[in-house]
């Protein structure tokens, strides 16, 4: 598939969230949900470097990560639902920003188990986050069924734009994981 292919496949995603953005089309939450990870430049780092970094693995870390990623995603957006609040919740996102940039930067490959325990942290402050932001009136499934669909959809963006670029492109794709990682600290500096 051509990244050109997977763009205006995404743009098509994006369309019904385009389409919804004026007021009086009766939301029932999914708009919320789907445009939360795409209007946050801390989750749309995050959810992109996902993918890029999970194109980098080798193995079963190439499904492992973005699946550990969302399903902790729906089980902190869960967990916000009914209230809970994380210390620094927004310092760990911005972590996550830094992190997963820098590890799509230097392309590391480590243990599967410290790669998806890093996933699983990160994706537990971004889905409270979620959690926290429910919509007054929004339906909380229809809510979670958006940001996991919009989050699913960021890391196989992600994930594409590594497996469809030839391999002397990598230099960018490292380029762009230090930008995120110097946004990080950016947010983090905040």
């Amino acid at each position: 598939m051509t990244l050109k292919r997977i763009l205006g496949t995404l743009a098509l995603l994006l369309t019904p969230a385009i389409a919804f953005a004026h007021p009086g089309h009766g939301d029932n939450g999914l708009i919320a949900g789907i445009s939360h990870p795409l209007g946050g430049l801390d989750h749309l780092l995050a959810m992109v470097a996902v993918g890029l970094w999970a194109a980098q693995q080798k193995g079963a870390a190439r499904w492992a990560l973005p699946c550990t990623f969302v399903g902790t995603l729906l089980i902190g957006g869960l967990l916000g639902f009914e209230g809970l609040n994380l210390p620094a919740l927004e310092s760990g996102i911005a972590a996550s920003v830094l992190a997963l940039g820098l590890a799509v930067a230097v392309a590391v490959r480590p243990p599967i188990s410290v790669a998806i325990g890093a996933t699983a942290l990160f994706a537990l402050f971004h889905g409270v986050a979620h959690g926290l932001e429910l919509p007054d009136m929004s339906n909380p499934w229809m809510y979670a069924a958006g940001f996991v669909a919009a989050t699913a959809a960021l890391h196989g963006l992600g994930y594409a734009v590594v497996r469809v670029l030839p391999q002397a492109a990598a230099p960018l794709v490292r380029l762009a994981g230090a930008a995120s990682a110097a946004t990080g600290v950016w947010l983090l500096a905040g």
